[in-house]
């Protein structure tokens, strides 16, 4: 059952969820965050990941299908299970309310900087805090909870991409869990600094952080206990099929809005070219 194939993937997992900690850091040691690269990163991380579903993820999960169902049926089926991700990651986007959603929130650079963050935990030690400054603290402090919580429900299914792109091919593992670690460290930022602008305490705001992250190794961990007697060529077809579709959704609704407003549209685009590229050398690569 625990084979070095499946450690292998569910190491990678474990590395694209925990990164949220590595936005957590980048939060508290950087005065400001360098938003010009991480525009250009979160576009390199939708393009990594547009590229390899189409290009692929959805052929390998078709060639599965089509050898297990024949042509006809295994070219729809793979059809059905990609928009079935994309409703999937769809819904779940849509259940978590618009203002707890870390997803629809403005840049973390329009929300508040870390200069900022240090003058007022400043002002608060110099006077009592009134019962204004309490609440506003409160909302921030809500804010950081239901990020994490959100952050969480949509890294369940990122999980299990990554793990099962692994299993299926660990060079095309390594990739996708590249582009979902890079894709995670803005979302650390999202949670651990309306947190830690509340109550001061950089622990806690890094503990709820890294917290979040470890859904997506647990979603892989639960998706394989569940399947793994299962796991045959229909199975992998389907559930690749479906992943290809998450990705996609993940890649045209959260990474590439989040890098034009991040930084610049263009930069943006070049990210997006650039990590297309990479993933078509790499993959070339192992041919």
């Amino acid at each position: 059952m625990w084979d070095s194939t499946v450690l292998f993937a569910f190491g990678l997992t474990l590395f694209a969820g925990l990164s949220t900690g590595i936005g957590s850091a980048l939060a508290f040691f950087a005065k400001k965050t360098n938003t010009k690269f991480l525009s250009i990163a979160l576009g390199f991380s939708g393009g990594v990941m547009l590229y390899v579903s189409f290009v692929e993820i959805f052929i390998k999960a078709k060639d599965a299908l089509v050898a297990e169902l024949g042509y006809r049926g295994g070219y729809w089926a793979t059809t059905i299970a990609f928009f079935g991700g994309i409703l999937l990651i769809a819904i779940i986007d849509k259940m978590v309310p618009t203002f707890e959603n870390p997803h629809e929130m403005a840049g973390i650079e329009d929300m508040v900087e870390i200069d900022e963050i240090e003058e007022h935990l400043k002002e608060m030690e110099e006077k009592q805090v009134s019962e204004h400054e309490g609440k506003r603290s409160s909302s921030l402090y809500r804010m950081g909870i239901f990020s994490a919580l959100a952050i969480g429900i949509h890294n369940f299914p990122e999980g299990l991409a990554t793990f099962t792109s692994a299993l299926k091919d660990p060079a095309l593992g390594i990739s996708i869990a590249v582009a979902i670690a890079i894709h995670n460290i803005p979302e650390g930022i999202a949670v651990s600094v309306p947190i830690y602008y509340a109550t001061g305490d950089k622990k806690k705001a890094f503990y709820y952080s890294f917290l979040s992250g470890l859904s997506e190794p647990v979603g892989a961990l639960v998706g394989y206990v569940l399947l793994y007697r299962y796991f045959n060529d229909l199975v992998f077809g389907i559930l690749f099929a479906g992943v290809a579709g998450i990705m996609v959704f993940i890649s045209l609704d959260e990474l590439l809005p989040a890098a034009q407003r991040y930084g610049e549209h263009h930069l943006s685009i070049y990210g997006l070219v650039a990590g297309m590229v990479v993933m078509a050398v790499s993959l070339l690569l192992f041919v």
